[in-house]
């Protein structure tokens, strides 16, 4: 096991903790884009904290609003364009993934000379990586993507149909305040997506990982056991603080690159939700639901149950001797438990026809593919994808 690790981000967590967000900002810097979505932030209060926080710490603001699900880089564009006009100083992403994924590459966008879209990395495409950044406070306001305490960016090109990663060092986040008294006026669908990610997020690294990783095996396998647990408490109760807490830190281990050190493992069910969402538009979460356990089922049958065993039975509390019968049963328990949380199992439920699966299957080799396949264990080629599709439809 050889790896390295290195995470620049502070973090301040803790229910009300929004209410230091200017002072925090104002050790960092005094003219504040603040990048939302869609309006929720306003509609439910969470805007005029952050701004209340930000102007009593005489903080100066302008708030860049618009920001889609699968934020589009003609979105990051403009907000790239409005950080120069305001002559911004700090970013704050006040949001959930898309929102802190935009943010990131506005904030290096605002000081790089060319397309942000080059940043982005397509197939056998070589991207220019940007070489500065205005700092990044992260305030998320959805249990998901973990993008608040990491380095990653994902954006959309709508009118080409891809979605692709921006990873550079530089795009880390300089402090993440995460409060998790802001997601409790989250709908019960969207909660529910984002407990689908967190899942994802560590099972892709746990059943593609190298060998030799016990430590953080175990690690992966307490925060999946978190995430179900109290994330079914959050899907049933919004307001139940304690659980959304615990979903809050579950989303952010999830993905600050902890548990994954020395897996070096990749990410194909990702790769293949992106090309699903490029096209369609849907939750990641939601699609990611729809997809993992067909991969996961293809991957048993193809290569054996290695890890799948004993995942279902510490994490799926599986009782059954033969391992490819425990480990297909698990998944089953897996699937079951997004289908009782309202995430949605099959695509036909996000209105994906079935018509248009090899076509989906083609174009995530086209994007994310390398010899004819995308990476993973095993390895997928546009039939296996399309297998894996038809088995979600």
């Amino acid at each position: 096991m050889k790896f390295e690790y290195s995470n620049p981000v502070q973090v301040v967590f803790g229910p009300g903790r929004i209410s230091e967000l200017g002072k925090l900002t104002a050790g960092i810097g005094n003219r504040a884009v603040v990048v939302i979505g869609g309006g929720s932030v306003r509609n439910n209060g969470t805007l005029d904290k952050a701004v209340k926080s930000l102007e009593a710490a005489r903080v100066a603001i302008h708030v860049f609003e618009g920001v889609e699900p699968n934020p589009r880089i003609s979105t990051v564009r403009r907000g790239i364009d409005a950080i120069r006009a305001f002559r911004g100083n700090v970013v704050i992403a006040l949001g959930g993934g898309s929102v802190m994924d935009a943010a990131k590459v506005m904030a290096a966008g605002a000081l790089y000379d060319q397309d942000p879209w080059k940043m982005c990395k397509v197939s056998q495409a070589k991207p220019v990586a940007p070489t500065a950044s205005l700092p990044v406070i992260t305030v998320p306001t959805l249990a998901a993507t973990g993008s608040e305490m990491n380095c990653n960016a994902v954006i959309t090109n709508w009118e080409a149909n891809m979605k692709a990663a921006a990873i550079y060092p530089i795009l880390y986040p300089k402090l993440a305040l995460i409060d998790p008294e802001l997601t409790v006026t989250v709908p019960k669908y969207h909660t529910a997506a984002g407990v689908v990610d967190i899942i994802t997020h560590v099972t892709e690294g746990y059943f593609n990982a190298q060998p030799g990783t016990p430590l953080q095996d175990r690690m992966a396998e307490a925060v999946i056991s978190t995430a179900i647990e109290h994330g079914a408490r959050a899907v049933a109760d919004g307001s139940d603080l304690a659980a959304r807490e615990a979903v809050m830190w579950a989303s952010t281990v999830a993905l600050n690159n902890w548990i994954h050190v020395g897996w070096n493992a990749p990410f194909p069910c990702h790769g293949i939700e992106h090309v699903l969402s490029a096209h369609y538009d849907v939750s990641h979460g939601a699609g990611l639901a729809a997809i993992s356990p067909s991969w996961m089922r293809f991957v048993v049958r193809r290569v054996g149950p290695g890890k799948w065993a004993g995942f279902a039975r510490r994490v799926m509390a599986v009782d059954c001797a033969d391992d490819v019968e425990a480990a297909l049963l698990g998944i089953d328990r897996l699937e079951e438990f997004f289908a009782s949380i309202g995430a949605p199992t099959r695509l036909s439920g996000l209105g994906i026809p079935a018509a248009e699966i090899r076509r989906l299957a083609e174009d995530t080799v086209r994007v994310f593919g390398v010899n004819g396949a995308i990476a993973g264990v095993p390895p997928l080629t546009v039939d296996d994808i399309e297998s894996i599709l038809n088995s979600a439809a």
